[in-house]
């Protein structure tokens, strides 16, 4: 099936650990590896639609260096929050896993069971 896709930081234990369950479940997804290939503030946009946040900075790994240097706080708007995650990549929290309308956070990496219909 390739109806998926992951945005993977390969470094990353959690985002190993989603791939290889996705990859144990028959599961053969797109990968992303959104460091190298950063989504653009449109793409960032559908991905927080797709996920359900209420808000942008929802989105946002908030003990990283790059976060002070973004200027972010969690009362930043989603404009500014999006724009700092364009720049600062590393700062987008991972991995996604999206299939169709619909996008979950693999942490845990259970959750994406969830897009299997498990």
């Amino acid at each position: 099936m390739t109806d998926y896709t992951i945005f993977h930081n390969p470094r990353c234990s959690k985002s190993r650990q989603t791939l290889a369950l996705l990859e144990d479940n028959g599961v053969t997804p797109t990968i992303i590896k959104y460091l190298e290939d950063t989504p653009d503030a449109t793409s960032l946009k559908a991905l927080i639609d797709k996920l359900g946040l209420d808000k942008a900075h929802d989105l946002v790994r908030n003990k990283e260096d790059d976060y002070k240097s973004a200027g972010l706080s969690k009362d930043s708007s989603d404009e500014d929050v999006i724009n700092a995650l364009v720049q600062y990549p590393k700062l987008i929290e991972r991995p996604i896993v999206v299939r169709g309308d619909k996008a979950v956070l693999g942490r845990p990496p259970e959750n994406v069971l969830t897009l299997l219909g498990k």
